[in-house]
Formats: C-alpha cells, structure tokens, sequence
C-alpha cells in the first residue's frame, strides 16, 4: 500500500513526501527548510540509510521500517519548541496502541501490547526500545524550522544499542509501515494541537507521566561526563527529567543516558 496521511491530518493541512529509499528524512526535511518550505510536511521512508539518533548515533531503517520526519515551522523559542518532543512521545504511543489493538481483534485471543515513553525520546514495549524521536531546528528567517524525526522498529530491530531493542515484528504485530503512518500522522495532530506551541505543555507534560516508565523507580543518568543516580520523580515544565538523590536533593536533568532498575547500577558505571 501507498503511504497516505490519516483523515485527520489531511483535514489539518499536512502534506507528505514518501520516498522509496533516502538518507535521511530529518536532513531532507532541513534542505527544504532552508529552500523555502515551511509545511507542515511530512517525510516518509520505509528504508533508511544514513539517519542518526541522539548524539549523533546512526540509525538505520532496513526495508520495511517507518522512519519519518515532520516538518513545521513556528514563532517558538527553541527552549519551548523542544518540549514538542513529548508531543510526539503520545502521539507514536496513541498510534502503536492503536495498532496493537486492531491486530489482537485480527488474532481472536491474542493481547493488545503496552507501550511505555522513555524520557527523553523514546518508545518501549516490554522494557526495550521500539522507537527512537529527534528533534532538531534551524532558524528560517525570524522563526524556527522545527524537524521532529520518528524511527520506529516495523519489522526488525538494531542490535548493540545500550538499551535493547525490538520490532513489532517481533512482538507479534505483522503491519506494514504504511499502515502505523496513517495512525501516527493522526495522532500528531490531535497531540500537536493540544501543544499549542507550547501552551499546551502542562496537558501534554500530565499525559506523558501518566506513560512514563520508571517512574519512581531507581534510576541512573549519564550526563556530561557525570552519572547522577536516584529516583525518577517527575518531569517539570521545561520537560527536564527531576531525580530525587540518595540524599534527598531535587536535580533538574536536561538531556543524558537513562538506565532504569537494574540496569541503573551498570549506567552509572
């Protein structure tokens, strides 16, 4: 099947570009920024070559995987434009449950499957990792070229990443990438407009808690060089990760490497 937008991002304006193979949609949806296009614009692939995560690490989407980026352009700061992240956390969840809901009615008997949002930007079934998101941004003029790029595991997964990884494949869900774009582009929409550039963020910031994983629990973040360990506590208006330390300390983390459980004591390592 064809790559198509959801009826309610079609009636919200999208438009979409679907390649048969590309580098990256995320560097392609930035060329056109800077060529002219301000969207909203979708880019979709169901094979990726040179994509990159987090710090820059490759992530490559191998026939049959969703990568996809949106393209939007906005009166923002960039400290706001970032919590759109979290928007694009519950959107990729309200599409995945979506889907894992209609293939356990397809197989009579069979569970739908629970997703969990990873902070910063990541999408976990049963504890590893199925989907990664990128935020990255360009001045264009005097507002700001935002590039939100979602990687989402279809039919097979990566080996090697520090948090293992899965596909739906591999969970039991046999779709087309085609199929999880039309959930995904819909619930963009409905999650991009409670945002409200950034209005929004304390409806989306409720949301995404209540998906979180590890909330509570203990946890360890890599970050600058440093590893600060604790208990998840909460995210706060800015979307930074709050860790409540041994000793009882508050500490507001902005980005990092999160290991949760068990795997806390190895992360902080």
């Amino acid at each position: 099947m064809p790559f198509a937008l959801g009826p309610r991002a079609a009636s919200g304006g999208y438009g979409l570009v679907a390649f048969d193979q590309i580098g990256s949609t995320n560097a392609e949806a930035l060329t056109r920024a800077r060529d002219g296009e301000r969207g909203p614009l979708w880019f979709v692939t169901t094979e990726q070559t040179a994509g990159r995560g987090r710090r820059q690490r490759p992530w490559i989407a191998p026939r049959g995987n969703l990568a996809s980026s949106v393209l939007e352009v906005m009166e923002v700061a960039p400290a706001v434009a970032a919590t759109l992240g979290f928007a694009a956390g519950l959107a990729l969840e309200s599409a995945l449950r979506k889907i894992s809901i209609e293939a356990a009615m397809r197989a009579a008997g069979s569970d739908s499957l629970n997703f969990a949002l990873k902070w910063p930007n990541d999408v976990l079934a049963g504890g590893r990792k199925l989907a990664g998101i990128l935020l990255e941004a360009e001045t264009v003029g005097n507002r700001l070229a935002l590039v939100v790029g979602i990687g989402t595991n279809v039919v097979a997964a990566p080996e090697g990443t520090p948090t293992p990884a899965t596909s739906l494949r591999a969970l039991g869900i046999d779709i087309a990438a085609e199929e999880l774009f039309v959930a995904l582009s819909d619930g963009w929409a409905e999650f991009r407009s409670i945002w409200d550039n950034g209005h929004g963020f304390g409806e989306i910031r409720k949301l995404w808690l209540e998906r979180a994983a590890g909330l509570s629990q203990a946890v360890a973040v890599k970050s600058g060089g440093a590893a600060i360990e604790g208990t998840f506590e909460t995210i706060d208006e800015q979307g930074c990760m709050i860790v409540r330390t041994m000793a009882g300390r508050l500490v507001p983390i902005a980005a990092g490497d999160v290991y949760f459980g068990s795997a806390a004591s190895t992360g902080a390592a």
